[in-house]
């Protein structure tokens, strides 16, 4: 899919009412974050809605509420089929294999670490949860939970992250994406697909 088709196919505040959508950059680069443990970079990288794979276009966006609810930040980047595949396969493989981690640019660890069940979308998903430790300066490091869906629509891979700025120190509520963004931009990238 081209930048131009792949613009079209992303949501606008049009499509997705009690929500702003604003454009955010995006390169088609591969991410080039790096872990400690090296194969838990693929986790590493979902948590910046990317991967260790380049796409051929990319999108980004930063889904804001209008209400007290959730929302999100989503890329979609088009690979090749194959490809698409293994932008999956390695973060799954990563999320089963790595319960903690260190981004090494960034200098913060993460834990808990879990892959969810299936959520069901699109032609094959998944779905995991993890804890970033944020510390500043000796302090006693901020727990904060992150969320990333990603989903394979053909040869398109749709991500979407979000995190939860914790309410006090016993807050153990989880960060979530909710379900109508994904499938408002699934069904956008559907109708795309078949008038083509």
């Amino acid at each position: 899919m081209s930048n131009t088709d792949l613009e079209r196919a992303t949501i606008t505040g049009a499509d997705l009412g009690g929500y702003e959508v604003e454009r955010a950059l995006a390169a088609t680069f591969a991410s080039r974050k790096t872990a400690d443990p090296a194969e838990c970079a693929p986790a590493m990288q979902a948590v910046g809605a990317s991967s260790g794979f380049a796409a051929t276009a990319r999108t980004a966006r930063i889904i804001v509420p209008k209400e007290h609810q959730p929302g999100a930040y989503m890329t979609l980047s088009s690979h090749s089929p194959g490809q698409a595949k293994q932008v999956l396969d390695a973060l799954r493989t990563a999320a089963e294999r790595c319960k903690t981690f260190r981004d090494i640019l960034a200098d913060f660890d993460y834990e808990a670490v879990q892959l969810r069940p299936d959520p069901g979308y699109g032609d094959e998903s998944l779905s995991l949860r993890l804890t970033q430790l944020a510390s500043f300066e000796g302090d006693e490091p901020v727990r904060v939970p992150y969320v990333v869906v990603a989903v394979r629509q053909g040869a398109t891979v749709a991500m979407f992250t979000n995190f939860k700025r914790p309410n006090g120190p016993n807050d153990r509520e989880p960060a979530d994406v909710p379900s109508e963004i994904i499938k408002a931009q699934l069904n956008k990238l559907s109708k795309l697909a078949a008038a083509k």
